[in-house]
C-alpha cells in the first residue's frame, strides 16, 4: 500500500516544513515536531459515517490537501511514507493501547507505531496516539527517561512485548504494548475497520481531538476541551453548544466545518 510516491512539496507546505531533509536523526526530529504540531489528531469522519481509507492517495488527499486530520493508521502511514520516499528505513508496528485501560481489561491491536533505524540507532516515532502523541521520537533504548513529548516518556520491557509509558502526576501510566516484529498490511486494515466502524470502539462513542501547541497540547474528548501546558499546569473548559464545538476547532485545531455541522447521533455525549 505504501508503493505510491507522497507529494512531498505538498506535505512539507502542510508542516509548515522548510528545513533539510536527509535521512538523518536531527531532521526526522524536526520533521516529526512538524508533523504534530500541524496535523491535528481527530475522528471527526467515523462520527460522521464516513469511511476512513487507508489507500495512500485517500491519506493524501484529506490530510495534506482537504488540511483534515486523522488518526493512528492515518497520521502514521502518511509519516511512514514520506520518510521512505527521504530515504530513511522505516517499519511499521501494530500496538495494543493501554492508556487509561485498566490492567486487567484486554485490548485490540489498533494502533500504528513507527520504527525508524538510522545510523545512530533505532527509534519509535509516532505522530498519532492523540492526548499522548510523541512530538518527536525516543531512542529505542529502555529504562531511561526521555524527553519525547509534553510529559517525560520512557520505553520498558515486559515479557515478550514493549511498553511505551507517559509520566504524569507522580508516576509512569503504560501508553501502548508492542513488538518490534513488522506486519502485514491486513492487520492494519482490520484494526482500521474496528476502529472506525465497530459499535464498541471507543472511536464510535466518543470525540477526540489532540494537537501539539508550542509548550502545550490542545486536547478534547466529548465535551472537555483543556490547554495542558509544559509546566503541568491544565486549563479546562466544557464545550456547551454546537457553534461553540465548532469555533474550537477552528481556532485550535485548524479544522473548518460548515455552519450547523453536528457530529454522531441525537443523544451523543458530545455538542449535537
Amino acid at each position: 500500500m505504501s508503493a505510491r510516491l507522497p507529494d512531498l512539496e505538498a506535505y512539507f507546505t502542510r508542516i509548515g516544513y522548510s528545513g533539510p531533509r536527509e535521512p538523518t536523526l536531527a531532521n526526522l526530529t524536526a520533521i516529526h515536531r512538524h508533523h504534530a504540531r500541524a496535523i491535528p489528531y481527530e475522528n471527526l469522519d467515523v462520527l460522521l459515517d464516513r469511511p476512513i481509507s487507508l489507500d495512500p492517495a485517500a491519506i493524501e488527499q484529506k490530510l495534506i490537501h482537504a488540511r483534515r486530520g486523522g488518526y493512528c493508521f492515518e497520521q502514521n502511514a502518511l509519516f511512514r511514507d514520506v520518510l521512505r520516499a527521504l530515504g530513511f528505513t522505516v517499519t511499521a508496528l501494530i500496538a495494543r493501547v493501554r492508556w487509561q485501560v485498566p490492567a486487567d481489561v484486554a485490548t485490540p491491536l489498533t494502533h500504528m507505531a513507527l520504527r525508524v533505524d538510522l545510523p545512530t540507532g533505532p527509534v519509535i516515532a509516532d505522530v498519532g496516539f492523540g492526548s499522548r502523541s510523541l512530538y518527536s521520537p525516543l531512542a529505542l533504548e529502555l529504562d531511561r527517561e526521555q524527553a519525547g513529548s509534553l510529559e517525560p516518556r520512557r520505553l520498558v520491557a515486559h515479557g515478550n512485548y514493549y511498553l511505551h509509558q507517559s509520566y504524569q502526576d507522580g508516576s509512569w501510566a503504560d501508553v501502548y504494548q508492542f513488538t518490534l516484529e513488522p506486519v502485514p498490511v491486513v492487520d492494519f486494515e482490520l484494526g482500521n475497520w474496528f476502529t472506525s466502524t465497530h459499535r464498541l470502539s471507543r472511536f464510535k462513542q466518543n470525540l477526540t481531538l489532540a494537537r501539539a501547541g508550542h509548550d502545550c497540547r490542545y486536547a478534547m474528548l466529548n465535551r472537555d476541551f483543556v490547554i495542558r501546558h509544559a509546566d503541568g499546569r491544565a486549563d479546562k473548559r466544557t464545550v456547551a453548544t454546537p457553534e461553540e464545538l465548532l469555533a474550537i476547532l477552528a481556532e485550535y485545531f485548524d479544522l473548518h466545518f460548515p455552519p450547523g455541522t453536528r457530529f454522531g447521533p441525537p443523544g451523543s455525549p458530545w455538542p449535537s
